[in-house]
């Protein structure tokens, strides 16, 4: 992934500010703000690991559950007239709604 980093699960944003003339990211896809920063693109990974490591041993040391990114759940907000169109269609493959979206999800990665 061209913009992003991963380490220990976690996935990392990788910014660069032209004036300041440094890299900079957070821990993506959780809610707890991670951040890191560096003056070039190694040191950027290594303070990227570091706040990961630091992220979890902080969680572990306060006996806190760390985040972590894709639990295998979301909410997604249809609308009444998407959800209805989305409610029939399963109906139609003799499936579930939620069996429906999957499917139509992974057919659209792949």
């Amino acid at each position: 992934m061209k913009d992003l980093m991963q380490y220990k699960g976690y996935f990392g944003s990788v910014h660069f500010d032209d004036e300041e003339l440094f890299f900079y990211g957070k821990i993506e896809f959780i809610r707890a703000l991670v951040t890191y920063e560096a003056t070039d693109a190694r040191g950027l990974r290594k303070s990227f690991e570091e706040s990961i490591d630091d992220y979890l041993e902080t969680c572990r040391k306060e006996n806190i559950e760390p985040e972590t990114p894709f639990k295998g759940s979301l909410n997604v907000r249809l609308g009444p007239d998407l959800h209805r169109r989305v409610a029939l269609a399963a109906e139609q493959q003799h499936a579930t709604i939620n069996k429906f979206i999957v499917q139509t999800l992974n057919d659209a990665v792949k």
